[in-house]
């Protein structure tokens, strides 16, 4: 090799080695330096997923992924989208019960390692062979009934039962009062479970002599954690006066109680004396009994004081109880959560009390942030303020904050269940539809309907009515289309509404609205009229109005045929059907006869007109002798009407040039 391109090789491998080495030592620990390996951070089953969540948009014109992405089989209404999300777990709870009434025929192993809920549940009876590890298991796996079955059979053996064993039966049967909870795994039959109000379950409960109360007493020594429990489960169920006995009981032999117990206590304080003194009295008795055994209070001490103060009535002390609690729970750095906002608002804005802003002064405090479950009473925040918004202070903008707020974070999980949704949203709707442009208001319509939010029929009244008075005659048939999908048509006043809104905001006659208002008119007809003896539709009654702006509708899209079955319906049934039609569809009905030249239908309107009791009935029969040669026969008929004076007189005005004179 020559000795010149060997030396160029020989500096060019020491200067790549040079710079290896650089970089080694550069990303080394120094001499003597420990190397810290980071602490394994905790990933769930669906971190995953919902990174990848996070990337996407939510998608607002999609419906909610447990339905079936197919036009078919989306539902549009409440009771679709009801019917629709159960039947999956209807069907899962089909395939249950079939497991269970042939478990015999489901022992084979589907999985490795064998998971559990796939296989049947064992069946507990006499012949049964059950020890302590049996019971021990279905308490684990909260299995009321067969815990409760397999404790009488261990019972009726004679075998003992360790005090362990005994108090998580206890808790067991305190926390459910002996009976069995909805399986968490029909996520869908919790989500549509009529929510309610707070107030809708306080009543007493409680299974008195219970079982609960057997297992107690069977406890050789019962300590602090039995009286915690039975008396937990006493203030649960609203067994108000046993579970104070039960706290003297304790009190008298020195048993320390938890601040579960605590907390329990002091929530029910209402109930155990008259006078909001003496309640307030009682709850401060309670946190100094916390005090001296040295219990510091957390966020549920503070919600059971909360929720006694608001209960109290709508006194005025009771709402400066409320501020003393929160001021001197922050004062030991007790942080309130949304339960805690619930209940001072349910303090300060009671429905025939003063007008209260406290719930602009709790948006001040907790914009923007994200909230955990802390409380079953979380989910009622939401709901509850933007009643508020709607009803006690009609603002908008504070409705738009609270709104804001649900949506940050995994706040909207504290919307609670599908009752409160539909509330929550129906006070917003009728919020934004009374108080923004209607332009806005649109836009808010859109995005939210159907897949969100499906307005109840009292709230679409409201939406055809704010379109009715701002003149947006083009929405009328999104509206109706709408109103078909969410099977409103058979609610009279919807009905009545867009077909008044329709009349009162007539197009120009180059529009296309003109023809779509008759479809719109003559549809809702066939709907209420061909399908009356359809369940649905039996209901419903026709008013005058209504028959008359169907008539009104049809005539001026030339539609002559329509309206004279809806005059015929009128004259049929005048006696079953309530008020009549304006005399401006009378009045048009006549006109079209006359320059059609048919007669006799004027002539049936105008027998109509005077039966109703109209006093344009001489107007209508002037103007259609002078209008149009009748032969005898209709002369005749048209004089028994109205008389040979009126029909001989001069003066013939229509009502429209009448009504003009008026003015």
């Amino acid at each position: 090799m020559n000795p010149t391109i060997h030396l160029a090789l020989r500096s060019q491998n020491r200067r790549q080695l040079n710079i290896t080495l650089g970089i080694i030592k550069q990303y080394s620990s120094a001499k003597g330096q420990e190397v810290i390996i980071p602490k394994k951070i905790h990933r769930g089953p669906t971190d995953i997923l919902k990174a990848l969540a996070s990337t996407v948009q939510p998608d607002l014109t999609a419906a909610h992924y447990k339905y079936h992405d197919d036009p078919y089989l989306i539902p549009v209404s409440n009771v679709q989208k009801r019917s629709f999300a159960l039947s999956k777990e209807s069907g899962r709870k089909a395939a249950q019960w079939i497991r269970a009434q042939n478990s015999e025929l489901f022992q084979h192993k589907v999985s490795y390692p064998p998971v559990q809920v796939f296989y049947p549940r064992p069946v507990y009876d006499e012949n049964s062979e059950v020890d302590e590890e049996v019971l021990k298991k279905v308490i684990d796996d909260v299995l009321v009934s067969d815990a409760i079955a397999v404790y009488q059979l261990l019972q009726n053996k004679g075998q003992s039962i360790s005090e362990s064993t005994k108090q998580s039966f206890l808790e067991l049967l305190c926390f459910y009062n002996c009976e069995d909870t909805l399986p968490e795994d029909l996520i869908e039959e919790r989500w549509f479970r009529h929510g309610g109000s707070h107030k809708d379950k306080q009543r007493k409960t409680w299974k008195d002599n219970g079982l609960a109360e057997n297992v107690f007493r069977s406890l050789d020594h019962p300590g602090s954690p039995a009286y915690c429990t039975l008396l937990q489960g006493m203030t649960r169920f609203f067994q108000v006066d046993r579970a104070w006995r039960l706290y003297q009981e304790t009190q008298a032999r020195g048993i320390l109680l938890t601040r579960d117990a605590f907390n329990s206590l002091i929530r029910v304080a209402c109930y155990l004396h008259e006078g909001n003194e003496h309640r307030w009295q009682l709850i401060q008795e309670l946190l100094t009994a916390m005090s001296k055994q040295n219990i510091t209070p957390d966020t549920e001490t503070l919600n059971a004081v909360l929720e006694a103060v608001s209960s109290m009535g709508p006194q005025k002390n009771v709402k400066t109880y409320a501020l003393r609690a929160l001021s001197e729970f922050k004062h030991v750095g007790v942080q309130p959560s949304l339960a805690s906002f619930y209940f001072v608002l349910i303090t300060f804005c009671k429905e025939r009390g003063p007008v209260s802003s406290i719930l602009v002064d709790i948006m001040d405090a907790i914009e923007g942030q994200t909230f955990n479950i802390q409380n079953p009473k979380d989910t009622f925040f939401f709901v509850t303020a933007m009643d508020i918004c709607r009803n006690h202070l009609q603002d908008i903008n504070l409705a738009h904050r609270v709104d804001k707020l649900l949506h940050v974070g995994n706040n909207y999980d504290l919307i609670g269940d599908s009752f409160k949704e539909s509330i929550y949203y129906r006070h917003y709707f009728v919020l934004l539809c009374n108080m923004e442009p209607l332009e806005v208001f649109m836009e808010y319509y859109n995005k939210l309907v159907p897949h969100i939010y499906i307005p109840e029929p009292a709230v679409m009244e409201e939406v055809i009515k704010t379109v009715d008075m701002n003149g947006a005659a083009e929405y009328f048939p999104k509206l109706w289309s709408d109103m078909v999908i969410f099977d409103h048509t058979e609610r009279a006043n919807n009905v009545g509404a867009l077909l008044g809104g329709m009349v009162r905001n007539e197009p120009q006659p180059s529009s296309d609205l003109s023809d779509k208002f008759t479809q719109i008119a003559w549809n809702a007809w066939e709907k209420l009229e061909v399908n009356a003896n359809e369940e649905k539709y039996r209901q419903f009654r026709w008013t005058g109005q209504m028959l008359g702006d169907i008539m009104l509708l049809s005539l001026r899209g030339g539609k002559f045929s329509q309206a004279l079955d809806v005059l015929n319906k009128l004259e049929k049934d005048q006696n079953s059907i309530v008020g009549v039609p304006s005399i401006e569809a009378l009045q048009l009905f006549t006109d079209v006869c006359i320059s059609q030249n048919k007669a006799d239908e004027a002539i049936k309107c105008i027998r109509y007109t005077a039966d109703a009791g109209f006093s344009e009935t001489g107007m209508l029969a002037q103007q259609l002798s002078g209008s149009i040669e009748l032969n005898t026969e209709q002369l005749t008929r048209l004089t028994s009407i109205v008389g040979q004076d009126v029909i001989q007189s001069p003066n013939i005005t229509s009502v429209a040039e009448s009504e003009n004179n008026n003015q």
